[in-house]
């Protein structure tokens, strides 16, 4: 019998939830790396208009990214806590 198939509904769920919250904090971490590369582009060092607004782009295809994990993983985390309520009652 696989790993997978052991586990329950719930154990799964939170499986999930756990990558889905590794995936944010790497996602986390690629954002404050762009914004250090969007600010040498926009206002540094290496100044230059059309490469900024690219990772501009890219910072808000990444915050998106960051908004759409946070609700996976509230729903998730919802749908885990209300299987094992009602497992209990």
């Amino acid at each position: 019998m696989s790993d997978n198939e052991s586990k329950t509904q719930t154990d799964h769920l939170r499986d999930v939830t756990s990558q889905l919250k590794e995936m944010r904090h790497y996602a986390q971490s690629n954002t404050e790396t762009l914004s250090a590369q969007w600010l040498a582009f926009d206002q540094g060092e290496h100044k230059d208009a059309g490469f900024a607004e690219k990772i501009n782009q890219l910072l808000t295809q990444q915050g998106g990214l960051l908004d759409e994990l946070e609700t996976a993983i509230q729903d998730f985390e919802i749908e885990a806590n209300r299987i094992e309520n009602e497992a209990q009652a």
